[in-house]
C-alpha cells in the first residue's frame, strides 16, 4: 500500500479496496476466493472514472472541437496500449497479485492486465473518496499523451484513415496478416502485413496485434499518398 501511495502521491484510507483493484482472477479462483475479491468490478467503475476525467481535460482544452474530434482522441488515450505504458512507466505493473501460474507466465506484463489493474486502481480511489485527488492525477499523467495524439492524429488513426479510403476506391477493406510471433508470452513480437487488392502494401512489427496493424497501415497510408498521412 505504501509503493502505491508513493506512486499516485494520494493517500489511502481503505486498504481492503486497494488489495482488491490490485488482485488478478487468477489468485482468487487459485485461493478459491469470491470474485468479487478480484480487480473485475473495480475496473468496471474505473474505466468510467477515466473516461470522465479525459473527457473533461479535453473539453476544457480544446474549445472549439466537435464531439465526434473528443472522442476519437478519447478512444486512443484510454486505450489498452496507453494504460499498459503508463502503468509500466510509474512500476504499477510490478504490485500486481497474480497467481503462480500466470506469475510464471510472466502476465504481468501481458498489456490487458496491467490496463485492468491501472483502471481498478482509479475505482478504487474513487471508492476511497479521493475524486478530486484522482482528477488532478489524471490530469498531469495524461496531458502529453493526449497532446501528442492530437499532434499526431492520423498516426494513431491510420486504420481508420486506410479503410475509409479503400472502401472509396473500391468499397473493398484492406486486409491484415500475422506473418510472423517471436519472443515468449509475455513479451511477443507481432509481425503483420496489409493486403489491398491482392497486392501486399506495407508490413510492420509491434508489440501486439494491435499495435503491429496500426503502424502497418500508417506505413500504408503513406505508401498510397493518403493525404492526412504525409509528412
Amino acid at each position: 500500500m505504501e509503493d502505491l501511495r508513493q506512486i499516485f502521491n494520494i493517500d489511502i484510507e481503505n486498504a481492503e479496496l486497494f488489495k482488491r483493484a490490485l488482485t488478478h482472477p487468477s489468485y482468487t479462483k487459485e485461493r478459491n476466493l469470491d470474485y468479487t475479491q478480484s480487480y473485475e468490478r473495480l475496473e468496471f467503475l474505473g474505466d468510467a472514472v477515466l473516461k470522465l476525467a479525459v473527457s473533461d481535460i479535453l473539453y476544457k482544452k480544446y474549445p472549439d472541437y466537435t464531439e465526434g474530434s473528443m472522442s476519437k482522441i478519447r478512444s486512443i488515450v484510454v486505450s489498452d496500449a496507453v494504460l499498459f505504458e503508463i502503468a509500466e512507466k510509474i512500476g504499477l505493473s510490478e504490485l500486481i497479485i497474480l497467481g503462480k501460474h500466470e506469475e510464471k507466465q510472466g502476465c504481468r506484463k501481458l498489456e490487458s492486465v496491467c490496463a485492468c489493474a491501472f483502471e481498478a486502481v482509479l475505482g478504487a480511489y474513487y471508492l476511497d473518496g479521493k475524486f478530486l485527488e484522482l482528477v488532478n492525477f489524471i490530469n498531469r499523467i495524461f496531458s502529453s499523451y493526449i497532446e501528442e495524439v492530437d499532434k499526431n492524429f492520423e498516426k494513431y488513426n491510420a486504420k481508420a484513415l486506410l479503410q475509409e479510403y479503400t472502401q472509396s476506391k473500391t468499397k473493398t477493406t484492406p486486409e491484415y496478416r500475422i506473418v510472423n510471433e517471436s519472443g515468449p508470452a509475455h513479451n511477443k513480437t507481432f509481425e503483420v502485413e496489409v493486403w489491398y487488392g491482392g497486392d501486399l502494401v506495407a508490413k510492420a512489427c509491434g508489440k501486439s496485434k494491435k499495435d503491429a496493424e496500426q503502424k502497418c497501415a500508417y506505413e500504408a497510408c503513406k505508401k498510397l499518398g493518403i493525404a492526412e498521412c504525409q509528412m
